[in-house]
């Protein structure tokens, strides 16, 4: 039969004795997606920690699942298109569990021709030989022949995003929490971020804030301030100044932002006299975990700088090398963005890149791989480099992506963000101290995620002092 088709067999056509086959193997995935469809999120399918615990010891198969294949092969193949349910009794003798291999065969047993029914023995084995599922189906077969172009269904991905995030999060274990200042958190989602990491084991924090509308908004939505030191501010721009005094004279080891503009909380940071300038100029990095990326993905600056200059993207780019080395890529590779991948003298980020790469030849930027400039797809994708005929050994396979400008950065950052999945954590660098800053519109989860950046951080630097 040509697979491009999708053909039946009319009742004529069939006879007892008759059979068909098909064989599928168990992957994660087909639990999930079952999971998803049926609402059926019974921890003995779902929950690893509990399957373990239970009578099988280990994740079985929804029952039904075996149930859908039997259905595959009478709508598909036998009898195939125009086949209509009528009855079905099953047995289920054992679990399906994780790789196994079963086996689904339909035998016709018995024909009535007064309303063209036929009767299937099914059975379902798996690769041991062992019977998984029994029983028998009733179907109205087709009367007349019919023949479609079999069609292709669009490609279907799961994102696990809580498995990401619990990922991210799994790098901080068996580190100490860190103190950590939270600027204004006067709205929901900044004061339950800050909260979550508290409940996550990654910080001890100190809310500083208007306490009376911190209290109101903790009551108002549900939650404990316990285990958080309170330092009473009556505005943002307050806010900050405290938060940064408290960086300065090491009373915490990390800032985060709460509920006010970026550029208030940057205005204390930066401040040449109280703030926490160093050598270093400020960058923010987005670290990226996009379903679709095999790697981790910092992209810089979207949040701090503006327009760079050369001098200060040397900054920009050794700071992004020392947050990859700081999470355990040991040469990153970075591709610095433009829009097209040659040096053009009337395209400034072209020539900053060339300029860039040849510094890092000089041992001017250390730790990292850099080639550019790269547009974006070059920079990501292994097949767009060759189809343009790149050779470089970070080409399709960046950790590092350093954007022309602020603009450009915070839309590709954002994109990927809502437009991919993609889950994204904020943290600003070359200060005295890790500074999580993420957007007012993030959520909860989000600025916990970059919460773990800054623990990693701050026991980094523990480790260097």
């Amino acid at each position: 039969m040509d697979p491009a088709y999708i053909e039946n067999l009319t009742y004529d056509e069939i006879k007892v004795g008759d059979s068909a086959t098909l064989v599928r193997t168990l992957r994660p995935e087909d639990i999930q997606l079952f999971a998803i469809m049926s609402g059926d999120v019974n921890p003995a399918h779902v929950d690893p920690e509990y399957a373990h615990s239970s009578m099988f010891r280990e994740v079985i198969a929804h029952g039904m699942w075996g149930g859908a294949l039997i259905s595959t092969v009478l709508g598909t193949q036998f009898p195939g298109p125009g086949t209509l349910y009528v009855d079905q009794s099953l047995h289920f003798s054992r679990p399906v569990t994780l790789g196994d291999t079963i086996t689904v065969t339909l035998t016709c047993r018995k024909k009535f021709e007064h309303n063209h029914h036929i009767i299937f023995d099914c059975l379902c084995t798996n690769q041991d030989g062992f019977k998984v599922i029994v029983g028998s189906a009733e179907v109205l077969a087709p009367g007349e022949k019919i023949r479609r172009v079999r069609m292709t269904l669009p490609e279907f991905k799961l994102s696990d995003r809580q498995a990401r995030y619990d990922h991210l999060l799994a790098r901080t274990q068996g580190l100490d929490r860190i103190s950590m200042a939270v600027v204004h958190p006067c709205d929901s989602e900044s004061l339950k971020g800050a909260l979550m990491a508290r409940d996550a084991g990654l910080i001890v924090p100190t809310l500083v804030g208007p306490l009376g509308r911190l209290r109101e908004l903790a009551e108002q939505i549900g939650v404990s301030l316990h285990d958080c030191a309170l330092i009473d501010a009556p505005h943002s721009h307050a806010a900050a100044e405290v938060a940064v005094k408290l960086a300065r004279n090491l009373e915490v080891e990390a800032l985060m932002k709460g509920s006010l503009h970026t550029d208030e909380l940057m205005e204390a940071v930066i401040d040449k006299d109280t703030g926490l300038r160093t050598h270093r100029r400020i960058s923010h990095v987005f670290l990226m975990d996009v379903p679709t990326y095999p790697r981790p993905l910092l992209i810089t600056d979207a949040a701090v700088n503006v327009e760079p200059t050369l001098e200060e993207k040397v900054d920009i780019v050794q700071n992004a090398i020392d947050l990859a080395r700081m999470i355990g890529i040991t040469e990153p590779k970075v591709a610095i963005l433009a829009a097209v991948e040659t040096v053009n003298p009337k395209m400034r980020a072209t020539l900053d890149a060339a300029a860039l790469c040849k510094m890092a030849d000089r041992g001017q930027i250390t730790g990292g791989l850099l080639d550019g400039p790269l547009a974006f797809d070059n920079a990501v994708s292994i097949v767009a480099a060759k189809t343009k005929g790149i050779r470089s050994a970070v080409a399709g396979q960046a950790d590092i992506l350093v954007v022309p400008d602020i603009e450009s950065g915070n839309m590709l950052a954002k994109q990927l963000e809502y437009l991919a999945d993609a889950l994204s954590a904020g943290i600003v660098l070359g200060a005295r101290v890790p500074i999580v800053l993420t957007s007012r519109a993030d959520s909860a989860e989000t600025r916990t995620a970059s919460t773990a950046i800054a623990v990693l951080m701050a026991h980094a630097q523990r480790k260097r002092k």
